[in-house]
């Protein structure tokens, strides 16, 4: 009997705390209903101020009130950009959603602000004597005591061939030069030069290496040592002699060793830089990598594609490869390839070289062709990739240690096709592979690849009302591992005293 008469206790008291706590419950919901009934749900936006600094990011604070109309997607054109829905003042609204909207459309107007322009990367480039740089080309100054060529008079002209395609020292070079000049109006410039090199976010050392290697390397019959060899050791005594490389440990320096075997000895001591690479194949991680160093492309060898409307339909070879087909360590596969493509219906595959126009056929075969193959050869990359997006050709890229340009910030899946080496000597894969790729699919990658191509076009000048090219990406790249060399830096400092 007591334990009913508890457990009936025990019910009452649960029950009447359930009813307490159900009482308070609905006069707080109440409470706040008549609260916010009573209270302007838009006023918030009324105080939100915004900056006029230009370096503080601008906020929006959106109204969670918002009907769900009102976070639909916006209409869209056919190239995706989005466009501004008309605002019909006579839909009948209230008064309530009049005002609603008045707030939204200043919130829009704060949302068009443009924020402001990345500052340029400053960059102090070293008086190093022309025989590194434009004497190379035969440039000589026309008195003593004079380093660089007026570029506003003359620009010293480089030699083309195959010698153009690792000449982005050369266009990083003009790129600098023009910078200090009044005629260099271009209001997005990506880097500038600076005088004091303690303004500057890295050094640039205007050694024109791969200049240096194809024309300088092999020893006559007079000489004990090449001149290029020459010329890299007198660049490593003259940069690790400078007060800027002794105050960073050489780590804010930008040295340019694009061809793979440039820079052959001076790498192994001047590997704290940040080196600007073709790609990795012939360095020791410990030298250069992908964390370090910058990948630039290649100059292309073949013209632009200017005002192509091909298309799908208007390139009737479906694979094309024109080039050396036996070649030394990873090329193995464009041998196997050969020999598993060769008869294929649509598939040009054959040897070519520069010789007999071969670059100019080679430019009219790509252009013809809907995919054109970049296989791995004695190094991961080669121009071949850089001629086939300037012909709009789909790159189908075999090399599975291959690193591009631009990569963090650019998705190459979008025009391109990557395939494993593996995979690509399985009969009967890459062919099933391209064509697969319809008629939609490939004029989407087309267009991209359209879109793309001159952020591999090294050039000069180039204009403000041109976009990014080459050299601006190579810059930017540059400058977003900024931050990282100046963080190895300060650790490099730490144990020195600063005055």
């Amino acid at each position: 009997m007591g334990e009913k008469t508890n457990s009936r206790y025990l019910g009452v008291i649960i029950t009447r705390k359930s009813i307490i706590f159900l009482f308070i419950s609905i006069i707080t919901v109440l409470s706040w209903f008549f609260i916010f009934s009573s209270t302007n749900p838009n006023r918030v936006l009324d105080h939100i101020s915004v900056s006029e600094s230009t370096d503080v990011p601008l906020i929006i604070i959106k109204n969670s009130n918002s009907s769900p109309q009102n976070n639909a997607p916006k209409p869209q054109n056919r190239g995706g950009a989005e466009t501004e829905e008309p605002v019909n003042e006579n839909r009948g609204g209230t008064k309530k959603e009049s005002s609603m909207n008045q707030n939204r459309a200043k919130t829009l107007r704060c949302t068009q602000r443009v924020s402001p322009s990345p500052r340029p990367l400053k960059v102090y480039m070293y008086d190093m004597s022309p025989e590194f740089h434009f004497g190379l080309l035969g440039w000589k100054p026309e008195r003593n005591g004079v380093v660089w060529p007026d570029i506003r008079v003359n620009v010293p002209h480089h030699p083309g061939g195959l010698n153009l395609q690792h000449s982005v020292e050369y266009w990083l070079t003009l790129d600098l030069l023009f910078s200090e000049l009044p005629e260099d109006s271009r209001s997005s410039r990506a880097a500038i030069r600076v005088k004091n090199s303690s303004e500057a976010d890295v050094v640039f050392v205007p050694f024109f290496s791969s200049l240096s290697y194809n024309r300088f390397s092999k020893v006559n019959q007079k000489q004990k040592k090449s001149q290029d060899k020459e010329l890299q050791e007198n660049v490593v005594k003259y940069v690790t002699s400078q007060k800027e490389w002794k105050i960073s440990g050489g780590k804010d320096h930008v040295i340019m060793a694009h061809h793979p075997n440039s820079m052959s000895t001076a790498r192994h001591k001047l590997f704290p830089a940040m080196f600007v690479v073709a790609d990795f194949g012939r360095y020791s991680p410990h030298v250069a990598n992908v964390d370090k160093d910058i990948v630039a492309p290649y100059k292309h060898l073949v013209p632009s594609y200017v005002n192509d409307t091909s298309g799908f339909d208007g390139r009737p070879i479906l694979l094309y490869f024109q080039g050396a087909i036996y070649r030394k360590a990873g090329g193995f596969v464009r041998q196997e390839l050969y020999n598993l493509l060769k008869e294929e219906k649509d598939v040009h595959f054959s040897f070519g070289s520069v010789r007999n126009h071969g670059i100019s056929k080679a430019g009219e075969g790509m252009r013809s062709s809907k995919f054109c193959l970049n296989i791995a050869g004695d190094t991961p990359s080669s121009n071949r990739l850089f001629d086939a997006i300037a012909s709009h050709c789909i790159p189908v890229i075999i090399s599975d240690d291959i690193e591009l340009p631009y990569e963090d910030v650019l998705n190459y899946n979008e025009f391109c096709l990557f395939v494993r080496s593996s995979d690509a000597l399985k009969k009967g894969f890459l062919m099933g592979l391209v064509r697969s790729i319809g008629r939609e699919e490939y004029n989407k990658m087309w267009l991209r690849l359209k879109e793309v191509e001159r952020y591999f076009d090294l050039r000069f000048p180039v204009k403000d009302d041109e976009g990014d090219y080459a050299v601006q990406m190579i810059w930017k790249a540059v400058a977003r591992k900024a931050p990282l060399v100046k963080m190895k830096v300060h650790r490099f400092q730490r144990f020195t005293r600063p005055f």
